[in-house]
């Protein structure tokens, strides 16, 4: 991005980055997660920002943290999972509050495109007593930013900023200005300010709740964000987020009320809408936080009722399920409905594949063969679960598949003997599995675990991690040494294979299955589509006179393999075949074949 230009046009992630570099912002971390991890890859790109990728979001969290506490301005960012990793040092920020200022983002995913589940975590906000902004566009994610910044100085308190996926990925103009330095505040060791030992946190909760009660009249009476906007006074929406920019088009002649502060909740300032209006109706994305509020205060009005509480909202939506409320009073803006958008022909499902060779794809293939117990986790492996492998029977969160698999162990034993795999990229082990493994060591379990080390934290869009041997800012960097971690961590039988060496993988699997004690497989080949990962090609060819149609080489789930629908014989499709030749080692009659390793 030119920083001498004007405007941009920035999604809601970069305008977050921007709004950091321009208020000063020096120091800046995260974990990547969709739909966040943008905001730490822009950060990366400003020469003034140290910006990292950490091995979770709690140590991000603490790194920021400490940041702040020596001086200098600082920003984290996770996806709405991410910060239940981080909340142990964001609650207690909260009670301790800055030296320099301290901006948290969180990026909620209404409609989970990209997660397991669509917490609201603006209730992160009220729980720890910390100033919310929602942008709803990317020039207030830029201005917000710096003005969250400026918050948390003036009030001595973290600011959490939470968007969700549309803020996070959509494009806007933004008008842009330039940073402005910020002297670095002098770090003074004190007891009494640092450390939330019992007999001083008990002090820190008291500045806090005076701290919220200041904070709700800035809401009421400052926030630049807070605002009224007078229309026909027979229809009042307050709204926040992006569910004020479906609101204002579906609706736009009605008054409204725009909460960019939504918490501590601008009571004053709601009061005085409602009494401006006849009919009140609040819309926002997630759970009724700002609704529970505004009937709190003894204000009737129209909400969650009639608004869904799942997934995305957008102006169709709010068109269809509010018309019989505002269509008395305004007219009501059409648009094409959902239903209108199917096509008329229908399209065969096409359900989330692993990208032709995928390193991932092996494992899967020999765990579904054994008819192996497969524990998941959270990575582009998660895809392991869909057909033709059927290769995973549970995903629950970070570092899990661990865990529960020993969990498993416990309550089945004898019964899953034999049978039980965890499943884990190196990624995500980093992220919290070694301790899961440790846990394993420690309470005796008895599973394989197998991790794959694809070298690159892949789901998220190939960020380094601490296996990868370079930083966010593509700096050289040290490789963490798998093999030596298991054996730290208890683990005496430690093996590595090449995952496409299906022969090699069935037979350790098998081996390390009958073990009595945990152990663990490291799958070792890069990502495909690493940009910097050559591999070898060893061609791979079909001779379609020789293919009996047994359907084995369909098994291994590749995109490349295809069945010709006239003669129902195997194709390559070669715009999307790598040559990785597990097709061929499945073919027993000879139809496909790759050509042999050079010495």
């Amino acid at each position: 991005m030119n920083n001498s230009a004007k405007k941009a046009f920035l999604s809601g992630n970069a305008a977050i980055a921007r709004g950091a570099w321009e208020a000063g912002c020096k120091f800046a971390a995260a974990y990547p997660g969709t739909p966040s991890t943008e905001i730490m890859e822009f950060c990366g790109t400003y020469d003034e920002i140290d910006a990292q990728w950490a091995v979770n979001e709690k140590t991000a969290m603490e790194t920021v943290i400490g940041a702040c506490f020596g001086g200098t301005r600082a920003i984290c960012s996770q996806k709405h999972v991410g910060l239940n990793v981080a909340a142990d040092p964001f609650f207690t920020a909260s009670y301790i509050g800055v030296n320099a200022g301290l901006v948290i983002v969180t990026a909620d995913d209404p409609g989970m495109h990209s997660s397991q589940n669509e917490q609201d975590n603006r209730y992160y906000a009220m729980m720890s007593k910390m100033p919310l902004l929602e942008p709803s566009d990317s020039q207030e994610a830029k201005d917000m930013t710096i003005e969250a910044f400026e918050i948390s100085e003036r009030f001595n308190t973290p600011v959490l900023i939470r968007t969700t996926t549309r803020v996070s990925h959509s494009e806007t103009i933004v008008q842009l200005g330039e940073r402005r330095e910020q002297p670095e505040k002098e770090f003074v060791p004190d007891m009494n300010r640092y450390c939330t030992l019992p007999n001083i946190s008990r002090q820190m909760h008291v500045k806090v709740e005076k701290r919220a009660l200041e904070l709700e009249k800035y809401a009421a009476e400052e926030s630049k964000f807070n605002y009224i906007t007078m229309g026909d006074p027979k229809i009042g929406i307050i709204a926040s987020g992006v569910a004020y920019r479906h609101a204002k088009e579906a609706f736009p002649q009605a008054s409204f009320l725009k909460l960019g502060m939504s918490w501590p909740y601008p009571n004053e300032l709601i009061k005085r809408f409602a009494s401006k209006v006849q009919k009140v109706i609040v819309i926002e994305e997630g759970d009724p936080f700002i609704e529970k509020a505004v009937r709190t205060l003894g204000i009737n009005c129209v909400g969650k009722n009639l608004v869904p509480l799942c997934g995305e909202l957008n102006p169709d939506i709010l068109s269809e399920v509010l018309s019989e409320v505002v269509s008395p009073h305004l007219p009501v803006k059409t648009g094409i409905k959902h239903t209108e958008l199917a096509s008329e022909v229908p399209v065969p499902g096409r359900p989330p594949v692993l990208c032709p060779g995928c390193p991932h794809r092996g494992i899967f293939y020999v765990l579904s063969k054994l008819k192996c117990i497969v524990t998941g986790d959270i990575g582009c492996y998660s895809l392991g679960a869909y057909a033709p492998h059927n290769a995973m029977h549970s995903i629950v969160c970070m570092g899990a598949s661990i865990t529960t698999a020993m969990g498993l162990s416990k309550a089945m034993k004898d019964k899953i003997k034999g049978k039980l795999v965890a499943v884990i990229g190196e990624s995500t082990f980093m992220h919290s599995g070694m301790t899961s493994l440790l846990d394993t060591v420690y309470n005796k379990g008895n599973h394989l675990t197998i991790i794959l080390d694809n070298s690159i934290t892949a789901m998220t869009g190939h960020q380094p991690n601490p296996a990868s041997g370079k930083t966010l800012k593509g700096e050289p960097a040290k490789s963490l040494d798998f093999v030596k971690v298991c054996h730290a961590l208890g683990i005496s039988k430690v093996s590595t294979v090449d995952p496409f060496d299906l022969k090699a993988v069935e037979t350790l699997v098998k081996a390390r299955l009958q073990d009595d004690e945990p152990s663990v497989i490291i799958a070792q080949r890069p990502c495909y589509l690493l940009k910097d990962y050559k591999p070898k090609i060893r061609k791979v060819t079909i001779d379609i006179d020789k293919c009996v149609k047994c359907g084995m080489c369909l098994k291994v789930g590749c995109p490349a393999v295809e069945v010709d629908p006239v003669d129902k014989k195997t194709r390559l499709n070669m715009a999307l075949c790598v040559h990785c030749g597990l097709c061929a080692q499945m073919c027993k009659p000879g139809a496909i074949t790759q050509e042999q390793e050079e010495n």
